[in-house]
């Protein structure tokens, strides 16, 4: 899969997508921080940790 994009929109006309950055170089992507969410089913952005791509990939 290559990417994902919502059906919907927001309350602020704002539509979620996701990217899969595995086919990107990564030195182009490490320093991309990585959000978490609550996706079950409230879409809520969970506290940021300070981790990037690169703390996953290397």
């Amino acid at each position: 899969m290559t990417f994902w994009r919502g059906k919907q929109t927001d309350e602020q006309g704002r539509r979620r997508i996701a990217v899969n950055l595995r086919l990107a170089e990564p030195t182009a992507v490490a320093e991309i921080p990585i959000d978490h969410f609550d996706g079950l089913d409230k879409f809520e952005d969970l506290p940021r940790d300070g981790r990037c791509v690169a703390d996953y990939w290397f």
